[in-house]
């Protein structure tokens, strides 16, 4: 997914920006005439962030959507700015989602966050606890959320989530112990962007070990382990972790990955069961990335690797890798 632009589709369905204008139409999917059937799109609710006089805040733009379309049959939800979310957290969204449970009786999937760096950059947007939302709407069977800046996800259960993905550009460690501590017996795809320690990615393979163990989420098919800065020694946890060997997507883009990670990957348990393997933005010699496609292409895998990243060299003999998004 990328974050350079807003989400054309969600959960499915078309994205719709009620009341139907951005500031940019060209990066609106719909942008103007009669709106949409309340079932037929997913809904996206947004106020500019860095806001003028005049400008409709949030929570009032959210209430009008609420009296303008059948809220009973709205099935998807993305809430992309709001007011100043780099001071200001996604608390009062969450609580505004969770009051309006009893006319969202149809929701079936929420994004919190979609926003560019435009916006506001990734690692500036303030979330909040969200686990209310999920308790809240129990039929709810997607979950996404951008920004760890202030993000909690305490261990919690929900019976019906099939889908759950947290972008950040770095993922505190007690978030990662949450979500893999909670019990999602519907969870099919998880997708964690693990992100840099220049901000606040502090998570470990060992915060991961309940995940890797695979005693949790038993209907897990689709694993995204991303966007991190210890890529290899997540790979390496990868290539022993019990987990694998029902994952049929395993996808460990996005971050800093050499040869050291790819050949304790190979090295590990067979993963000629996977349809997709996912090593985009890497850091590979061309003949590691000849190694992992000899190994698993003839297998019917489907290897993704772009073209190697350059790492920076200072000129002092420090060289410098990056994961793809990270402010």
């Amino acid at each position: 997914m990328t974050i350079g632009k807003y989400q054309h589709e969600f959960h499915g369905l078309p994205v719709f920006d009620f009341p139907g204008v951005l500031a940019d139409p060209d990066e609106s999917t719909t942008t103007s005439g009669e709106l949409p059937d309340a079932e037929a799109v997913a809904w996206r609710i947004s106020a500019p962030t860095y806001s003028d006089p005049g400008d409709e805040h949030w929570e009032p733009l959210f209430e009008r959507f609420l009296k303008t379309v059948d809220a009973e049959r709205v099935r998807a939800l993305v809430v992309g700015g709001w007011d100043e979310p780099y001071e200001t957290s996604s608390a009062f969204v969450v609580a505004a989602l969770v009051a309006a449970r009893d006319r969202l009786t149809g929701l079936r999937a929420v994004f919190l966050g979609d926003m560019t760096g435009e916006d506001c950059e990734i690692s500036w947007i303030v979330q909040s606890d969200v686990t209310p939302l999920l308790a809240a709407y129990p039929a709810l069977r997607e979950f996404g959320v951008r920004g760890g800046t202030d993000l909690l996800f305490p261990a919690i259960r929900h019976e019906g989530l099939e889908t759950l993905a947290v972008e950040t550009g770095g993922l505190p460690a007690a978030v990662v112990r949450g979500i893999v501590g909670s019990e999602l017996p519907a969870l099919e795809n998880l997708e964690l962007w693990l992100g840099t320690d220049e901000y606040g990615g502090d998570a470990t393979p060992e915060d991961l070990a309940p995940l890797l163990a695979g005693t949790g989420f038993p209907a897990l098919r689709h694993l995204g382990l991303c966007n991190s800065v210890i890529q290899d020694e997540v790979a390496a946890a990868v290539a022993g972790a019990p987990v694998v060997a029902r994952i049929e997507r395993l996808d460990l883009s996005m971050g800093v990955l050499t040869d050291e990670g790819a050949a304790a990957l190979l090295d590990g348990q067979p993963l000629t069961h996977l349809t997709r393997l996912d090593l985009s933005h890497h850091y590979l010699s061309e003949a590691m990335s000849e190694r992992v496609r000899a190994a698993l292409v003839p297998h019917g895998v489907t290897v993704v690797l772009d073209d190697a990243q350059e790492p920076d060299d200072d000129g002092d003999g420090e060289v410098y890798r990056y994961v793809a998004v990270a402010e």
